[in-house]
């Protein structure tokens, strides 16, 4: 599962790739950056002799925080039982976007958000499909069909044989092909955009057209924030629901910025991000929306 280099920089390197996978595992920058902490912490306590046993200590750290994400997965289920409404997976700017728009950018350069690659495997649509497989489904999934790595070493993972880890795989490989096939990024863009125009001019008819009429919002206020304790259902009833929105909320500032990769949009007011919006498109219309509310898990949003 790769190895870790020498010296200092092959193992910044190994760390990108540890906090890639277990933020496609877990969902969480909080997590997942914990989880490779855990790792890391797990090998420095090893005696120095056993370190020098152990042939590739990329494959070793992965394996562990492979293990520690499946611990996670396995608490995370009861924890989200008690969750306040719905549960969203964290989103993720694009710090180079934030750059040439402020000046700025959100948090830190060390911020373990801006080490996660931005394709495909972190859309929202792609994570919340993530979200309804069993943890040993997408550990497999997420390890072979995302990161190539091989069944061998997979097993090692999950504890199981390499063919159980393949079943697993094939299983959570059903769930994902559910999923509608990705939109060119400038067709979600003028999607998103007509979302945009027509939520601040609070015109219902505008935002029924461009929404499907089979559309869910998820809003994720986590108990922090306002949000629906249920998703909203309908394109008819997500529109009137923006509008009640933006009527409660004057002074509100709607930008269009990429959101775990995809167009998005934030709103902020005061230059404070108050809501983080990912839409799912299919021909031409916008098919789920997911919103995230709650400010934990806008930090990586927030402005230095």
């Amino acid at each position: 599962m790769g190895t870790a280099g020498g010296g200092t920089d092959g193992m910044a390197g190994e760390r990108r790739q540890l906090i890639n996978v277990a933020y496609r595992l877990l969902g969480s920058v909080t997590e997942a950056e914990d989880a490779v902490q855990d790792a890391y912490a797990r090998w420095y306590g090893l005696p120095r002799s056993r370190q020098e046993e152990i042939r590739s200590p990329g494959a070793w750290l992965t394996t562990v925080t492979g293990r520690i994400c499946l611990d996670l997965l396995g608490s995370a289920r009861a924890r989200r039982e008690r969750y306040v409404g719905a549960w969203l997976p964290e989103p993720l700017p694009d710090r180079t976007e934030w750059d040439r728009a402020g000046g700025t950018g959100p948090t830190g350069p060390s911020d373990p958000a801006d080490q996660i690659v931005l394709d495909e495997s972190v859309s929202m649509a792609f994570l919340v499909v993530l979200e309804s497989m069993t943890p040993a489904e997408r550990v497999a999934f997420v390890l072979h069909d995302v990161f190539r790595y091989p069944f061998a070493e997979i097993a090692g993972v999950l504890g199981r044989t390499p063919a159980a880890c393949k079943q697993l795989a094939a299983s959570a490989r059903r769930r994902a092909g559910a999923a509608s096939a990705p939109v060119p990024a400038t067709g979600r863009a003028d999607v998103v955009r007509r979302v945009k125009e027509a939520w601040e001019s609070k015109d219902i008819a505008a935002l029924v057209g461009v929404l499907d009429p089979a559309a869910v919002m998820t809003a994720d206020g986590g108990g922090m924030a306002g949000a629906a304790l249920r998703p909203v259902e309908g394109g008819a009833r997500i529109a009137q629901y923006m509008v009640v929105i933006a009527d409660k909320a004057p002074g509100l500032e709607l930008l269009e910025r990429t959101v775990n990769g995809v167009p998005g949009l934030v709103a902020q007011r005061d230059g404070v991000v108050m809501t983080v919006a990912a839409f799912d498109v299919s021909d031409g219309r916008v098919t789920r929306i997911w919103a995230v509310r709650n400010p934990e898990k806008l930090r990586p949003w927030a402005r230095s």
